[in-house]
Formats: C-alpha cells, sequence, structure tokens
C-alpha cells in the first residue's frame, strides 16, 4: 500500500459481514508484510484473522459503553505505536470496527471529536487505522460526521474532508466539494477540528479544495464569529473570493493557493 495521507487513516463503511472480512483480512494482511503490529479491534473475535494479527477488544481499546475521551485515546494509541517500534515492528496498524462506539449522538460527538484529533497523531507517526461502520446500523448521518473528518472514506456521498493540519496547531485542511450536501455536515465538522486561533485568525489550508458554494462560505463566517477570529482561506479558486466580495463576509480573507 502506498503512504499517501487516505492510506493512512480510511473511513471505510460495509454492508454484509462478508464485505467486512474480506477487506478486514487484507487490510491486516498487507500489515503483516510490512512489518508491522497489526490489531483487529470488535466487540468478539471473529475467528478468522490472519496469523499474526491480534484481537484487541473495543471495551480494552476505547472503553466500548463510555464516552470515548479524545486526548486518553490519542495518547494510547500513541503508547501502543511506541511499543509496537519497541518490539521490532516497523509501526503499527489497526482496523476497528466502531459501529458500537456511535450507537448514541452524545456518544457519536465524542468519537468524533476523537478522529479529528487521532487524524493528526497518524499523519506524522508509523500509525496506520480504519474506522469501519456498519452502515445499515449507524445510518448515514453518522456515516458522513465521521467520514469528511478523514482524508479517505469509501462513503461515495460525502464529497468533502475538514481536518486539522499535523503541521500547524493553527491551521485547517479542506478538501473536495463544498456544496449543499455539506449544510450540515460541514459546521459541526469545523467544530470538531477546533483548530487553535493565532494572532487573532485560523488558516485553511485549501489547496486540494475543487469547488465551494456561498452556504459553506456562511457556515465559515459564522465559525469565525463565533471564535473572533479571521479565518484565512488559501485556495486556487477564484469564485472564493468572489463570493466573499459578494456576500460581504468581513471575517474571511481568501489568499490565492496554487
Amino acid at each position: 500500500m502506498s503512504t499517501s495521507a487516505a492510506d493512512q487513516h480510511l473511513c471505510w463503511t460495509y454492508d454484509t459481514p462478508g464485505q467486512l472480512h474480506a477487506y478486514a483480512q487484507a487490510y491486516l494482511g498487507a500489515g503483516i508484510a510490512a512489518g508491522e503490529r497489526v490489531w483487529f479491534a470488535g466487540t468478539s473475535d471473529p475467528g478468522w484473522l490472519p496469523a499474526g494479527a491480534e484481537f484487541v477488544s473495543l471495551e480494552a481499546t476505547y472503553a466500548a459503553g463510555e464516552l470515548v475521551e479524545p486526548e486518553a485515546q490519542v495518547a494510547a494509541y500513541a503508547q501502543a505505536t511506541a511499543a509496537a517500534l519497541g518490539d521490532g515492528h516497523t509501526g503499527l496498524r489497526v482496523f476497528a470496527d466502531c459501529t458500537a462506539l456511535v450507537d448514541t449522538a452524545e456518544r457519536l460527538d465524542a468519537f468524533a471529536r476523537y478522529e479529528a484529533l487521532v487524524d493528526r497523531y497518524i499523519a506524522v507517526h508509523p500509525m496506520r487505522a480504519i474506522c469501519a461502520l456498519h452502515r445499515g446500523t449507524v445510518g448515514d448521518e453518522a456515516v458522513g460526521a465521521l467520514a469528511c473528518l478523514h482524508p479517505g472514506t469509501n462513503a461515495a456521498d460525502v464529497l468533502f474532508a475538514v481536518r486539522g493540519d499535523p503541521h500547524d496547531p493553527n491551521a485547517a485542511l479542506l478538501s473536495g466539494e463544498l456544496d449543499s450536501t455539506a449544510e450540515e455536515l460541514f459546521p459541526a465538522a469545523l467544530a470538531r477540528v477546533q483548530p487553535r486561533p493565532e494572532n487573532g485568525k485560523i488558516v485553511f489550508h485549501a489547496h486540494a479544495l475543487r469547488f465551494i458554494d456561498h452556504r459553506a462560505l456562511l457556515h465559515l463566517q459564522r465559525h469565525a464569529e463565533q471564535r473572533d477570529v479571521t479565518a484565512v482561506l488559501h485556495t486556487p479558486l477564484a469564485t472564493a473570493a468572489h463570493l466573499v466580495e459578494l456576500l460581504r463576509l468581513t471575517r474571511i480573507r481568501v489568499e490565492a493557493a496554487r
């Protein structure tokens, strides 16, 4: 597998146990071949894990049944990654069936905040992870809320991603297409990623943003107003600056990016 951000951290949805079985086996097998420590996290041992893969329970790994504490959970994975390296592995690879962790709105929100935080860690450390969700159980709303926080997903109806910049805690990354389908997901994602302001501004690196409409810009304006900052949008999209001017969005500054 390549080392792109999408390969390192993926939100993957499935409809049948057979799909989960086939995809997880291939993913875990690739990790074993690469010399990584390989974990499958779920509610029970599925019985089909490839030789060399370890089963870890959701209860032990994420305190299933309780709210995930984002900072503590990231720290636990950082410790596990360090232990894997210390034992001679090239890194840590986790396939987690997270379906049981997002069964209420409160737990979904806590887990989404964790996903936004762990994505920063994964981007710059030798850890890979797939967060699997059974779409029929969690529903499209939960899938969208989590998928848009990952650099890669197989959820075809989620067209954008908002992520913290792993190299700058005061910046965020925007990619994909912010259109009418992002009307509810985008403001929620902004609240969960929460880049820290610096000198009265938050920078959004949007080099990979293909489209942004007026609704998304209005959400960005409101987010900046709520945090009393200016949102600096680095994007090659000339239409963004035009819309900001037309809408008189005083909390957004568009800067051209190539």
